[in-house]
């Protein structure tokens, strides 16, 4: 009987990691403003194939750490469909330094201020930073929370292997 009962529970959690990994989150349309105070939407940034998404505040060490290897990454990749965005969810106190530093990290690519984080918190992602990949429909097909050095290149392979 113990065998019997560890191979239900097996199939019950395998069934259920299927019908999970099967059903991918939706990132709706949404409106913030950018560095120059414009207010502009997802539907307007996202990439013809992907959208990158890194979830990031001023005050975060790991977040300015890989901000300029994600730039190298938009680089490599934004003449293959691909758009980058970074959401900084600087508070108040913090706000005003989002221009100083993305300018001082020479990102290229858009940056959007989400004082209140209800972008991240819609989705429930918690550490900073944290990087989501849309596919063109605008379904999540990959998270990356955290940053050590060397986390460049899982993200760039992952989004090599999107495209293809």
């Amino acid at each position: 009987m113990n065998g019997v009962a560890a191979k239900l529970s097996l199939i019950s959690i395998m069934t259920i990691i299927i019908f999970y990994s099967g059903t991918a989150q939706h990132v709706t349309d949404f409106s913030l403003e950018n560095t120059d105070n414009e207010l502009v939407s997802l539907e307007e940034l996202k990439g013809d194939k992907l959208t990158v998404i890194d979830f990031w505040a001023t005050w975060c060490k790991p977040c300015t750490k890989a901000m300029p290897k994600l730039n190298d990454i938009y680089t490599s990749y934004k003449d293959q469909g691909l758009n980058m965005i970074g959401i900084s969810c600087d508070g108040p106190r913090s706000i005003s330094k989002v221009n100083m530093v993305s300018q001082s990290l020479r990102i290229d690519y858009p940056i959007l201020k989400d004082i209140d984080c209800e972008v991240m918190n819609a989705y429930q992602f918690e550490a900073f930073p944290t990087l989501i990949i849309l596919d063109e429909e605008q379904n999540i097909v990959y998270v990356h929370e955290g940053f050590v050095s060397g986390d460049e290149t899982k993200i760039e392979e992952e989004i090599a292997a999107l495209l293809k």
